[in-house]
C-alpha cells in the first residue's frame, strides 16, 4: 500500500485503536502454561499482537498495542495472570512485553507493504482489496512472520538482561518457543483473512 495513501486518524480509527487494545488485555489476561527452562510461561499474547497488526495495519497496531503495554506497565492488571505494574520488567518476560507493539508493527506494515489496497470516495479512506485467492493470505503469512522475528529478538534481549542468561542459552530458551509462535501467526493470518474480507474498511489506512 503506497506511502500517498497516508490521511489523518479519524474517530474509527481512534475506535479501533480501543477495541484492540482492549481486545489484546482480554487475550493476555489468561493464565499462561508453564514452559521451558526460562521462566518465560506460553501465552496467547503473542496471538493478539499478531492479529491487531495484521487487521489494523502498522500504524494503528503500534498505538493499540502499545496502549495494552503502557496501561500494563502503570498498574493495570492486564498482562499474563492479571498482573500489571512495572515489576513485570523485573522477569525474563520483559524483553517480549516490550517488543509486543513493535511486533504489531512490523507485521501490519510488512503486510500493507505486500497487500494492494483501494481508496474510496467517502473522505479518502483506504481498505485493503481482497484478493479471492490464497496469495492473500500467503502475505498476511509473510507479515506474521516479521512480527514473529521482532518479537524473538526482543525476547532474547530481555533473557539476556533482565532473565541474566548468556547468549546461548537465551537463544535456546527463545528457540523452544518458535514452533508455537509460529502456529499462531497462521492462526492469526487466517483471522485476519476473515475480518479483512468482512470488514474491508478496517485495513489498508497507515
Amino acid at each position: 500500500m503506497s506511502t500517498d495513501q497516508r490521511r489523518s486518524v479519524t474517530a474509527e480509527d481512534l475506535v479501533n485503536i480501543a477495541v484492540f487494545a482492549a481486545l489484546t488485555a482480554a487475550v493476555s489476561v489468561l493464565p499462561g502454561l508453564p514452559f521451558g527452562d526460562a521462566g518465560v510461561p506460553l501465552t496467547l499474547q503473542s496471538l493478539a499482537v499478531l492479529l491487531t497488526g495484521l487487521v489494523l495495519g502498522g500504524t494503528r497496531a503500534l498505538a493499540a498495542v502499545g496502549l495494552y503495554v503502557l496501561a500494563g506497565l502503570a498498574g493495570a492488571p492486564v498482562f499474563e495472570g492479571f498482573r500489571g505494574g512495572p515489576d513485570v520488567l523485573d522477569g525474563p518476560s520483559a524483553g517480549y512485553v516490550l517488543a509486543f507493539p513493535f511486533a504489531a508493527a512490523a507485521a501490519g506494515y510488512t503486510a500493507q507493504w505486500l497487500i494492494p489496497s483501494r481508496r474510496h470516495n467517502d473522505g479518502g479512506a483506504t481498505s485493503a482489496r481482497y484478493e479471492r485467492t490464497g496469495a492473500y493470505l500467503l502475505r498476511l503469512l509473510a507479515g506474521a512472520l516479521a512480527g514473529i522475528v521482532v518479537l524473538h529478538l526482543g525476547g532474547v534481549l530481555g533473557l539476556l538482561t533482565a532473565g541474566g542468561l548468556p547468549l546461548g542459552e537465551a537463544v535456546a530458551a527463545d528457540l523452544v518457543f518458535w514452533p508455537g509462535d509460529l502456529l499462531k501467526g497462521v492462526l492469526a493470518a487466517a483471522l485476519a483473512v476473515a475480518v479483512h474480507k468482512v470488514f474491508p474498511r478496517i485495513a489498508g489506512t497507515r
